[in-house]
């Protein structure tokens, strides 16, 4: 499941198409116990995780992931200022939306108040040349002809022009690009004190002991781990 999550994090990330080596403020939805947030602690980025779950949250905090955690109903609306993120992941939850747990539960109002309070927290996204009512996007589809890998992105723009990022596996069109404006809400944590420098020794061990934290097999550190081997000519 870890291993999962890892792979649709980053194909989610990848979707983004977020301004290079740059970190990005992002919201993540349905967060649960942050393994879609380690990805994106890994790559840089600070993040937000919201989920109606408090035991799952509690995981989280027990993993001491790196990103900060809210206890809320996605349902109930997204409770940020606008022009709060730079973008918005949502690893397997947004589904649970269509479902009414509750008798009070309305899917399709529910599905609204999440969509329109996102937009409103995107908006510093959109220019006023750029605005038209509400998202554009769609879903992206990998590897459509396989039972067992194929997998459903709903990427959701906020003052898009051009086309959806090509799905792996589809045969579509070279060259195919999304044509994102992201602000630079990212320079409020490019210096943040006590963050290590992306790819630097005191990084790669900091990745390395998230990495065991989670369980995965990790190499020992060592005096060559992180250091830049030579040019051989």
């Amino acid at each position: 499941m870890i291993e999962i999550q890892a792979q649709m994090s980053e194909r989610a990330v990848e979707l983004l198409n977020l301004p290079q080596d740059q970190p990005c403020f992002l919201l993540d939805v349905g967060c649960g116990s942050g393994l879609s947030g380690d990805y994106l602690s890994e790559e840089g980025h600070q993040w937000v995780g919201v989920d109606i779950s408090s035991a799952m949250l509690d995981v989280a905090l027990e993993r001491e992931v790196e990103g900060d955690l809210i206890l809320g109903d996605m349902g109930a609306g997204v409770p940020f200022r606008p022009g709060s993120f730079d973008g918005c992941i949502s690893i397997s939850a947004l589904q649970w939306l269509c479902n009414a747990d509750k008798k009070s539960h309305n899917p399709p109002k529910r599905l609204y108040r999440f969509f329109s309070s996102l937009y409103a927290c995107l908006m510093e996204l959109i220019t006023a040349q750029a605005m038209k009512a509400g998202f554009t996007g769609g879903v992206v589809v990998d590897y459509p002809n396989s039972n067992k890998a194929k997998k459903f992105f709903l990427c959701l723009f906020a003052g898009v022009s051009g086309k959806l990022p090509k799905g792996l596996g589809a045969e579509q069109e070279e060259d195919m690009k999304s044509h994102v404006q992201f602000t630079n809400a990212w320079l409020r944590f490019k210096n943040m004190k006590g963050k290590s420098v992306k790819g630097s020794r005191d990084w790669i061990l900091e990745k390395k002991e998230r990495r065991r934290r989670q369980g995965r097999t990790v190499r020992s550190d060592t005096k060559y781990t992180g250091r830049k081997r030579k040019a051989r000519f």
